[in-house]
């Protein structure tokens, strides 16, 4: 019998690597659009990613320069932002991580439900993934940060995503890349795996995640687990993810 029934996806720096290939630049051009004067370098945004969600990004920058500006023009700006973000997916800059088509069409093939759960906006969310996966949506649906009134770190997204999906906790995984994402699957209190992005980011040491792979792995480069149960082959896969659940819940009973 089938332990796995859910899958819950993170969006930016886990199905895909976006921070650095198209929100950074989006930012930046949406600041000379308004004659900011600012310019965020990639040291300064890898730092404002733990700040969670661009307009707290542009909110938090702003107080630490002691620029005046009102939350209306911190708006304008942040859809200005997704404006250029959006032209940066039409023009076919943004790529999967890998592994991460195989898998998602292997559990799709096996009947596993599977869903996003992003800080991003809808509009951004379902661009991305009709883009990344034109053929057909394997996704039932997104949370996205138009759907909750509070994002990651607070758990309140993945609770959400559990209510609807009505899979129980034990017959479901997320995939995460960042502490506030982190955070909001352990608070939750669903069973969750690290795989970093392209971004050196640092995780908080005080949390004590489920697993943590480098890569999900393909035919061309191997999976190595970090924490976790040992792999059999030489990428994460259906049995794999069964098998993380089995150590999880049932391997000490």
């Amino acid at each position: 019998m089938s332990l796995l029934k859910g899958v819950y996806w993170d969006l930016d720096g886990t199905i895909a690597n976006t921070e650095l290939e198209a929100h950074l630049p989006a930012f930046n051009n949406a600041f000379n659009d308004f004659d900011l004067g600012w310019h965020w370098n990639k040291s300064t945004y890898i730092k404002l990613l733990k700040i969670n969600g661009g307009k707290n990004r542009i909110e938090y920058y702003s107080k630490t320069r002691n620029d005046s500006i009102t939350l209306d023009l911190i708006k304008r700006i942040h859809q200005r932002k997704q404006y250029h973000y959006l032209k940066k997916i039409k023009d076919k800059s943004i790529k999967l991580k890998t592994g991460v088509y195989r898998l998602v069409n292997e559990l799709y093939e096996n009947k596993v439900r599977q869903f996003i759960v992003t800080s991003s906006s809808k509009i951004q969310a379902n661009l991305i993934i009709k883009y990344l996966f034109q053929k057909y949506s394997p996704f039932e649906f997104i949370i996205s940060s138009d759907d909750v009134l509070s994002h990651k770190p607070n758990p309140l997204p993945y609770l959400q995503a559990m209510k609807i999906s009505g899979i129980e906790k034990k017959k479901s995984i997320v995939f995460e890349d960042s502490s506030p994402g982190l955070r909001s699957s352990l608070a939750a209190e669903i069973p969750t795996i690290y795989i970093p992005s392209n971004i050196p980011l640092s995780i908080d040491r005080d949390i004590v995640f489920d697993g943590h792979l480098d890569t999900l792995g393909n035919e061309s480069l191997k999976t190595n687990v970090i924490k976790g149960p040992h792999l059999e082959n030489q990428f994460v896969d259906h049995s794999y993810l069964e098998k993380f659940l089995h150590s999880l819940f049932y391997a000490k009973n």
